[in-house]
């Protein structure tokens, strides 16, 4: 299932506001969506931009397309940047785990290579 963020509109005609939803890809605008996320009100000045933070995080890491307004929203409020440093922070830390992770097993290598020469070394004096 693709999923997408994106406006679905609300208010009264000539008179629209939107609300900044993660939907599947096939609903229509208005139609059945997972999940509220904010709420966007072009017709005040400035235009009104309210967004959960934590949530439009989680969804963009769990793959979820921004349409190309809400990407707009996104760098206006700065999560899109947030969203980015927190992926190359998350990146860094999983590149470092593995780095400990190999260093930790070329360690038990190294240990179990002078293990074994220690043990023929011992075979060879006691024949």
């Amino acid at each position: 299932m693709a999923v997408k963020i994106r406006l679905k509109r609300v208010g009264a005609k000539k008179s629209p506001s939107y609300r900044v939803v993660v939907t599947d890809s096939r609903s229509p605008r208005d139609g059945r969506f997972i999940e509220e996320i904010g709420y966007y009100d072009p017709t005040r000045e400035p235009a009104l931009v309210k967004l959960k933070e934590d949530r439009v995080r989680d969804w963009l890491a769990k793959g979820a397309q921004p349409s190309e307004t809400v990407k707009a929203l996104l760098t206006k409020a700065g999560l899109k940047r947030k969203a980015a440093e927190a992926a190359t922070a998350e990146a860094a830390t999983a590149e470092k785990a593995t780095a400990e992770a190999a260093t930790a097993e070329k360690a038990t290598a190294e240990a179990a290579t002078v293990e074994k020469a220690t043990a023929e070394a011992a075979t060879v004096e006691k024949a």
